[in-house]
């Protein structure tokens, strides 16, 4: 008979939402508080929602705010979330309300996997949800913490003299707690049971009720991330949503060449800026799998972005003729680089009309045949919109636009079904930067067929609301190695270099 394989226990995240908004100054629970548009705890729901070895959620949230959570579900459309439960007045309670939740519905002897999570933590990576889960397969108790850069130091109070330092612990020894915390059930169920029987009992996190009331459970550590943050304090809301702005994501992995043929076999693209360069590598490619693509410039169809009836013209026709609109792809821009004191009229006009309004008419034209198709808008930016540049000052502003429209508008038509991205390649080997730099070395750019295929991965993607880097380095390896944050980080210390 062959061998059944072993099911794996059911692992269930338990999102801690029972704080307040005190110390953040607000009257309504920090988790609740917006941040890159959505909530912190909606964030916060959906890296689980994504994560594959999570199996369902339940949410503590703070008495009197469970509709508010239920309104934000039922919108995102957030399904793996089964309760939603009151906490208690303490984190303990909180847990033990939490714990006897699990309970229900297992058979006796049946153990699980549960995940604590602070849902003030919303930049959780996927990587150490999987880690902490890969973790329970060998230990009871798993705590996620970061090497601490800062001295620690220890001080006692001396009356009305202040604080004085009684001891300086090794810092290579010290470790930075994070969530979440992963325990087997019956594990973190037991060490509460002990922990009840004592009347001094109080506890800030679940690992140390293990340490001290089951001090024979190792407690095994996985490595946490920067990004992990805690929003706590009023700096926190600030750079959390800096982080969210600025974080970018790698490309999808290339679809297989039937996948390609599948997906876009009788759809309808409309491309903007489809002459030359990755416009027109875009449209070369589409038409290769079959779709219906409309390349539309100013050299080769008289289409000026600009100009708003010749937006309205091309997307109407390409509806007329096809009865469908399901890619919108702008890939228009001008480039010109110089002082800003020394600019014509001419050409700041220039730049805002083609780089900035020229995508806003595009897609305020572009949303009645996207919503009939669920279809999904492509914008492009720059590796210079984190941070603007000496004599690239139009450039750079009008791309970092490009980001905060795709944000925008992702939230706007999620409703809609409509999907809105941003595609940031690095320096890429196109007519309008050779005109601008020159020839560069060979080697140095990426290639604009290679920009097109990305573009393609993109709109064949269930992604949006995102900043698609497509960089030099294997995209697959990139995806796999870093989280969304983490690549980020290295995404932004490139760009100091990119233009």
């Amino acid at each position: 008979m062959p061998v059944q394989p072993i099911a794996k226990p059911r692992t269930t995240a338990v999102v801690l939402a029972g704080g307040t908004g005190q110390r953040v100054g607000l009257s309504i629970p920090k988790q609740l508080l917006k941040i890159a548009g959505k909530a912190v705890i909606e964030h916060t729901l959906t890296i689980f929602e994504q994560a594959e070895s999570i199996d369902d959620v339940i949410v503590l949230m703070a008495p009197g705010f469970v509709p508010d959570v239920e309104k934000i579900i039922a919108k995102a459309g957030l399904t793996k979330v089964s309760r939603i439960i009151e906490g208690g007045s303490t984190r303990n309670e909180t847990t033990e309300r939490a714990i006897a939740a699990l309970g229900e519905g297992l058979a006796d002897g049946e153990d699980c996997n549960v995940l604590f999570h602070d849902a003030v933590r919303p930049l959780l990576s996927q990587r150490v949800i999987q880690d902490c889960v890969d973790a329970l397969e060998r230990y009871q108790a798993v705590d996620v913490a970061i090497p601490s850069a800062d001295t620690i130091i220890v001080t006692r109070t001396h009356g009305d003299d202040g604080e004085f330092i009684t001891e300086v612990p090794d810092r290579s020894r010290l470790r930075r707690g994070q969530t979440p915390q992963g325990f087997k059930l019956s594990t973190i169920r037991r060490a509460y049971e002990i922990a009840a029987g004592d009347p001094n009992f109080q506890a800030t996190d679940d690992c140390s009720v293990v340490l001290r009331y089951l001090p024979d459970v190792p407690i095994h550590v996985v490595a946490g991330d920067e990004y992990n943050m805690k929003v706590t304090q009023p700096v926190d809301v600030f750079i959390a949503d800096k982080l969210f702005q600025l974080a970018s994501t790698a490309s999808p992995r290339q679809a297989d060449e039937s996948v390609y043929r599948e997906m876009l076999a009788g759809r309808t693209l409309v491309v903007f800026g489809g002459s030359y360069g990755i416009g027109a590598d875009i449209c070369d490619l589409a038409e290769q799998y079959g779709a219906s693509v409309y390349a539309l410039g100013r050299s080769t169809t008289g289409t000026h972005v600009e100009n708003p009836e010749h937006v309205d013209d091309a997307l109407s026709r390409a509806y007329a003729e096809t009865g469908r609109i399901d890619y919108v792809i702008n890939t228009a821009g001008v480039l010109r680089i110089g002082k800003l004191a020394e600019a014509d009229n001419a050409t700041i006009q220039e730049a805002l009309n083609v780089n900035y309004l020229a995508p806003v008419q595009i897609a305020r034209a572009s949303y009645k045949y996207l919503a009939e198709t669920k279809g999904q808008l492509l914008l492009y930016t720059s590796s210079s919109y984190t941070r603007g540049r000496a004599e690239y000052s139009l450039y750079s502003s009008t791309k970092a636009a490009m980001v905060n429209l795709t944000q925008a508008l992702a939230d706007e038509w999620a409703g809609d079904g409509i999907r809105v991205n941003c595609l940031n390649p690095e320096r890429t080997a196109t007519p309008m930067r050779t005109k601008a730099f020159g020839q560069e070395p060979d080697g140095s750019l990426l290639s604009s067929v290679a920009v097109a295929r990305s573009s393609l991965d993109v709109l064949l993607s269930e992604l949006t609301g995102h900043v698609i880097d497509v960089r030099q380095q294997d995209p697959t390896r990139e995806a796999s190695e870093a989280s969304g944050f983490e690549a980020a980080l290295a995404s932004v210390l490139d760009r100091q270099a990119d233009v």
